[in-house]
C-alpha cells in the first residue's frame, strides 16, 4: 500500500480481510498436512526422538509446497489485471487488490517457514511436559 501510495480505506480493509482469510486457510491446511505426516510416522513406529519429529515435519511441509505455490500463482494472476485495469470502478478495485497481491508474496513464506517451526517448538514443549501441556495439573495462580 505504501509503495503504491494508497491510504488506508474501507476498500483496502476489505483486501486485508480477504488476505487474512486466504492466509488462515493456507495455515490450517499446512497444520493438517503436518498432523498427517506425524500420525503416519507414529503409526509406523518411526517417531521416537526429536530428529524423527523434525523429519516428519519437513516431510509434511514439503508436501504442501506445490499446492501453496499454485494457490499463490492463481491469486496473483487473477488480481494483476485488476491492479492494471483502468475502467469504471478500477480506482476502488486497485485498493482491494493491492493488499492481496502484496500479502500473497509474504503469507506463503509465513506458512511454509514459520508455521512448521512453531509447530516443532510446540510439539517439543508438549513432549517435555511444559506448563501448558494438556496433562499438566492446573496452576494455583489466578
Amino acid at each position: 500500500m505504501y509503495l503504491l501510495g494508497y491510504n488506508m480505506s474501507i476498500a483496502s480493509a476489505v483486501g486485508f480481510i480477504a488476505l487474512g482469510g486466504v492466509a488462515a486457510e493456507v495455515g490450517v491446511v499446512m497444520l493438517v498436512y503436518l498432523n498427517q505426516a506425524i500420525s503416519a510416522r507414529a503409526a509406523a513406529g518411526r517417531l521416537n526422538n526429536d530428529e524423527e519429529l523434525v523429519e516428519a515435519i519437513v516431510e509434511g511441509a514439503a508436501l504442501r509446497v506445490r499446492p501453496i505455490a499454485m494457490t499463490v500463482a492463481v491469486i496473483i494472476a487473477g488480481l494483476l489485471p485488476i491492479m492494471w485495469g483502468s475502467g469504471t470502478g478500477s480506482e476502488i478495485m486497485r485498493r482491494i487488490a493491492s493488499p492481496m497481491v502484496g500479502g500473497m508474496l509474504t503469507a506463503p513464506l509465513l506458512s511454509m517457514l514459520v508455521v512448521p517451526a512453531a509447530y516443532l517448538l510446540l510439539r517439543r514443549s508438549l513432549r517435555a511436559g511444559a506448563p501448558f501441556a494438556r496433562n499438566s495439573p492446573p496452576s494455583d495462580r489466578m
